[in-house]
């Protein structure tokens, strides 16, 4: 079962270090930049945060990629963070480090423009929530069709995963929609590119 820890905190950190320090990143900036009460660190979240109007009039579009990293308030942290430390690290594996990056990075990226182009101008969002929905594109990519890198098991937690996850994206107030459903669509469509030459499953599965 792929999405069972079973690691120490310290073979966490070195199976899979780029989800450690995505982790890292968002919860060090939540705490930092949220969390202390400092002008300073609170004018650099301002400076991160993905808010329409300003990337759309003043072209300040390093916000759709600083605002995977940042987060509103504590428990939309730790929610995105927990969910990458469960579903991360079998893809970090599977891919390696530079296509794993890739795929988080462009899923949100893909999320945040869509955002942008369909949300309004007044809008400010933030969160790793498209970038890991693209997590959840890729698993299904190769639920369909590369069914041979998931066992059994995995396949099944996976898929009743990814439906409780819509469900909840359309129940829940205050979720971006268009992040969770066009992450998601990023990430299928990408896993395409980055698994090919993938013939057997890892031996770590």
């Amino acid at each position: 079962m792929m999405f069972v820890r079973t690691e120490s905190f310290q073979e966490f950190i070195r199976f899979y270090p780029v989800v450690s320090v995505i982790v890292a990143i968002n919860l060090g900036l939540w705490f930092f930049t949220d969390f202390l009460p400092i002008p300073f660190l609170e004018a650099i979240r301002s400076f991160g945060l993905a808010q329409n109007g300003l990337i759309y009039y003043d072209q300040e579009y390093w916000r759709l990629f600083t605002a995977i990293f940042f987060h509103f308030g504590l428990m939309h942290a730790v929610f995105n963070s927990f969910s990458l430390v469960l579903f991360g690290p079998g893809l970090e594996r599977m891919l390696g480090k530079l296509k794993f990056i890739l795929l988080y990075v462009v899923s949100g990226l893909v999320g945040n423009l869509v955002t942008l182009w369909l949300g309004s101008e007044i809008l400010t969002h933030a969160g790793a929530s498209g970038a890991v929905f693209g997590l959840f594109g890729a698993y299904l990519f190769i639920v369909l069709y590369r069914k041979h890198l998931l066992d059994y098991q995995s396949t099944q937690m996976i898929v009743v995963i990814m439906i409780f996850a819509f469900i909840m994206t359309f129940m829940r107030a205050n979720i971006n929609i268009y992040a969770h459903i066009f992450g998601f669509m990023g990430g299928f469509g990408l896993a395409y590119f980055l698994l090919m030459g993938h013939k057997h499953r890892s031996h770590w599965i």
